[in-house]
């Protein structure tokens, strides 16, 4: 059975979340950006979790929807582009860019229910307007290559596969310094609905037999402290998870960097409603089977015990 993560004189692991919201928006930097909101911005930032006994990043002070974010996860490694396979999940959180991008193209003023229903019922639909362009899972599973030719000129190599390289690197070669998955291709930037956010993956293996732990720091170059950061926390240390699962390896730390680091200026709500509250409870995950490779998983495979958060608390995502 997992253990409890936190002793009684320690502060609950979720506090330093907590910590890091009251700081930017007490004292982030007030900046215009390109959703023409507004943020309060800081420039690094760090949060550090112990996975181990089973302990995960997952928020208390507000129910974060980890079904959604594993989900996700699960369609990253696919390497799909396309929202359609969420929108048949009923998975929400990437639908505002393609919609955006049907109604600046087309001038047609169709909802975003009704765009959403459209590429649930329509695979010709889908495939037009449903695209995303090269963003994290393609770059993640299928890197672009190329071949110079006879002539000089380019065509289109074999993709590389960062995560299943990670996976071969990391039982091959354990202390290596290149346990890398990198999502910002340079080269690619311009076709992707949104650069990607949190972008760099590095692993680290510590101790030796049975005590070797599998640690990940995740680089983040923009991050939305109250909507996004509850996920992207979650997703990282589920895919450190995942990894280690795969390679023998017990969990360890995830490390968490940020980058630009900020809230929203609309989000006032949200944060003191948040702040307002105390973490509960410890939630841990168990992973009920160990499928033949990382791209094997299936959403039923996870396993989540001892959540009770506190409800959920709506905002409007800045697109």
């Amino acid at each position: 059975m997992p253990t409890d993560p936190v002793s009684n004189d320690s502060p609950h692991p979720e506090q330093q979340y907590l910590d890091l919201m009251r700081h930017v928006w007490d004292n982030g930097d007030k900046r215009q950006d390109r959703t023409g909101i507004g943020t309060r911005s800081i420039f690094g930032a760090t949060l550090r979790f112990d996975l181990s006994g089973g302990a995960m990043p997952l928020l208390t002070t507000k129910r974060v929807y980890w079904k959604t974010a594993t989900r996700e996860m699960l369609w990253f490694l696919t390497g799909s582009t396309n929202i359609r396979p969420l929108v048949l999940q009923g998975v929400k959180i990437w639908n505002e860019w393609p919609h955006a991008r049907y109604v600046n193209e087309t001038g047609d003023a169709l909802s975003l229910e009704a765009f959403v229903e459209r590429i649930a019922a329509d695979e010709k639909f889908a495939a037009r307007w449903g695209d995303l362009g090269p963003v994290y899972g393609k770059q993640w599973v299928d890197w672009p290559t190329y071949d110079r030719t006879q002539d000089g000129s380019y065509r289109a190599g074999n993709g590389i596969n960062q995560v299943a390289q990670v996976i071969e690197s990391l039982s091959n070669n354990p202390f290596s310094r290149r346990h890398i998955i990198e999502g910002w291709n340079v080269a690619e930037l311009d076709r992707m609905a949104l650069p990607p956010c949190h972008k760099t993956y590095q692993f680290h293996v510590s101790g030796r037999g049975k005590e070797a732990r599998l640690n990940a720091l995740l680089y983040q170059r923009s991050c939305d402290v109250a909507l996004g950061l509850p996920f992207n926390l979650w997703s990282a240390a589920l895919l450190q998870r995942m990894i280690a699962q795969q390679v023998g390896l017990q969990p360890g730390e995830l490390v968490w960097n940020g980058g630009d680091t900020h809230l929203y200026s609309n989000h006032a709500d949200l944060i003191e409603t948040q702040l307002a509250r105390e973490p509960q409870g410890c939630p841990t995950l168990e992973i009920v089977r160990k499928p033949p490779t990382i791209f094997d998983y299936k959403i039923e495979d996870f396993a989540v015990s001892g959540y009770e958060p506190h409800p959920p608390i709506q905002a409007a995502v800045a697109v």
